[in-house]
């Protein structure tokens, strides 16, 4: 490509990239500046208005209205469940990519094959096992059913981790490793940038879980942000400062966490296109 080619495109590219920026921005920039205008301001002045002058009042009302236990179950959920399905994943995508077992293979595709089935589906079949144990509305009712690992999540560390080089792992056996020692000491240093992205993953759809949470649990014990964000709406009458107070509190620990972790994320994209 020449370098007028190159000038061309790049004069083309770039400000669609940029308008593509903004429409995306746009809405979360309006999302911050609402959650600092009073309800007052809002009902009266056009929504695009800047906060005159800026108030906290939403964010005290959050506090008021239980939001803040919405916040450690939300973040308890979602470590406990990131953390079962790190562990239950990578041992069951070593298995499925490293070990020799009969039916390995058909086991592993029938397994995948879930992935097809809508979430929806198995919301009823979760609800009546939960119930017949005792555990509905309840904390480890939010947790168990994605605690043992995922399809999603298996097939994307087996894939990974056949790409890992054998002399390695048979290096690692030759010295007297054992299966473990192997995934602890050779496999998941090699793996770090996939189990980072995989680690966001399933933190982000955690978090944002709504549907199971609403069905499984009732009244404010147990809530989640995405369900105490939903009752503010009905509960204040459509406040929309409040309920924008909220959202940007539940966004703000995902900003944070990709802006840490995007190094790695951009890492794997790169190593899993190349491999």
């Amino acid at each position: 490509m020449t370098s007028a080619s190159r000038t061309v495109s790049g004069a083309v590219i770039y400000p669609l990239l940029l308008a593509g920026a903004l429409i995306t921005a746009t809405p979360f920039a309006l999302g911050l500046l609402t959650s600092f205008t009073s309800a007052r301001q809002f009902n009266t002045r056009s929504p695009l208005s800047w906060p005159d002058p800026p108030t906290v009042e939403n964010y005290t009302g959050l506090a008021d209205a239980g939001f803040g236990r919405a916040l450690v179950v939300t973040a308890l959920m979602t470590a406990i469940i990131l953390l079962g399905q790190l562990t239950f994943s990578v041992l069951a995508a070593y298995a499925f990519a490293r070990l020799r077992f009969p039916g390995r293979d058909a086991l592993f595709w029938v397994y995948l094959a879930t992935l097809m089935v809508p979430a929806t589906v198995t919301v009823i079949p979760l609800y009546l096992m939960m119930a017949e144990a005792g555990l509905r509305n309840t904390f480890w009712a939010l947790v168990l059913p994605f605690l043992f690992g995922s399809p999603y999540a298996i097939f994307l560390l087996r894939e990974y981790f056949r790409t890992i080089p054998a002399d390695l792992i048979n290096a690692a056996r030759i010295d007297g490793a054992n299966t473990l020692d192997v995934i602890v000491h050779v496999v998941l240093p090699a793996s770090r940038p996939i189990l980072v992205t995989l680690a966001l993953i399933t933190v982000v759809s955690q978090w944002n879980s709504f549907m199971w949470p609403l069905v499984i649990t009732s009244g404010g014990e147990w809530q989640v942000l995405t369900v105490a964000t939903a009752g503010l709406q009905s509960r204040y009458n459509a406040q929309w400062t409040l309920v924008m107070a909220a959202t940007t509190v539940a966004i703000v620990p995902l900003v944070l966490l990709f802006v840490a972790l995007s190094r790695h994320i951009v890492r794997s994209i790169v190593v899993t296109g190349l491999k």
